[in-house]
């Protein structure tokens, strides 16, 4: 089989690559999306970045694309995204096979391909049932199950940060309101705004997930107690999914898991209190993803072998 393109089209980023058949990395480019242009520059862009790889040889059979949903992946059609402000129904499968002389392509949820990729080729490599969970502006995901990738009835599982939780003064919100970077950021500066609290976060310019994250890894304690609250938080979803899914593994990427402990500590209280019995903890059940930024690319390409 000869090489594959792969897409990886985000909110923020967007990034191609090339791969061979043995899913060698031949090459790789990205540049911001900037999806305010809208979809037809946006896509236009997306087109010359892929043929930013493919005019220095090793012209591709097939073309995986990532993208942020709901989709209709039979259509290759994103429907709709947080992410994409005013887009909808737009066929970017269509569009990116007519660019490249109508080679098929394949249009998949992004953080389903992921699930594959981690799946097949990097940490849940024979975990079954196993979910690989994206945890950074949102939270996104995706399971196996027996062998493959579960979708749902419709394509549109799985969508574990809109899960919804209870907090404590009785709200219900989204699960990824309340454990995401994004989350981070609104909390501490809901915190900062409500309490005479000391901490370094009171001299930034930008109070947002990232600038918690550092904090606390310098050891302020607001930033640390925030993390606790996101990452209790973290855990009680993890609780839910561990009741419906049983995992063998939830493999865990995205920049929040960068913290390491500092998230994931407060977050295994909460699933050891919360959890129905210990028969649903396996050993090594939370386990770092491998590939990085490069995981959506990696499934897009699994996912395109597949099926071309």
């Amino acid at each position: 089989m000869s090489a594959c393109l792969a897409i990886d089209f985000g909110g923020t980023r967007s990034r191609a690559a090339l791969f061979d058949r043995e899913m060698r990395l031949l090459r790789r480019a990205e540049t911001r999306s900037r999806v305010s242009d809208g979809p037809d520059i946006v896509l236009d862009r997306l087109i010359a970045l892929g043929k930013s790889l493919t005019e220095a040889g090793g012209e591709p059979a097939s073309i995986g694309i990532a993208a942020p949903g709901p989709l209709d992946t039979a259509a290759g059609v994103i429907i709709q995204a947080e992410t994409l402000p005013g887009w909808s129904q737009v066929p970017i499968g269509e569009t990116l096979s007519r660019a490249f002389a109508g080679l098929p392509a394949f249009v998949e949820n992004d953080a389903n391909l992921g699930a594959l990729a981690e799946y097949h080729l990097g940490a849940g490599q024979g975990a079954d049932p196993m979910i690989y969970l994206t945890i950074s502006t949102g939270i996104g995901g995706g399971a196996i199950v027996n062998g493959e990738l579960f979708t749902g009835a419709n394509g549109h599982a799985i969508e574990p940060g809109h899960m919804r939780l209870t907090q404590h003064d009785g709200r219900i919100r989204r699960w990824e309101e309340l454990a995401s970077g994004t989350a981070l950021g609104e909390l501490a500066r809901h915190r900062l705004s409500t309490s005479p609290a000391p901490s370094v976060l009171r001299e930034s310019d930008a109070i947002d997930g990232r600038a918690v994250g550092e904090a606390a890894l310098a050891g302020d304690e607001f930033a640390l107690d925030c993390l606790r609250q996101a990452g209790t938080f973290l855990g009680l979803g993890l609780v839910n999914l561990l009741h419906l899914f049983n995992p063998a593994a939830f493999v865990m990427g995205g920049s929040v898991m960068k913290l390491g402990d500092l998230i994931l500590e407060p977050a295994r209280k909460a699933i050891e209190q919360h959890i129905l019995f210990e028969g649903f903890l396996p050993e090594n059940l939370l386990r770092p993803a491998r590939f990085g930024d490069d995981v959506c690319l990696v499934g897009a390409a699994l996912h395109a072998r597949q099926f071309a």
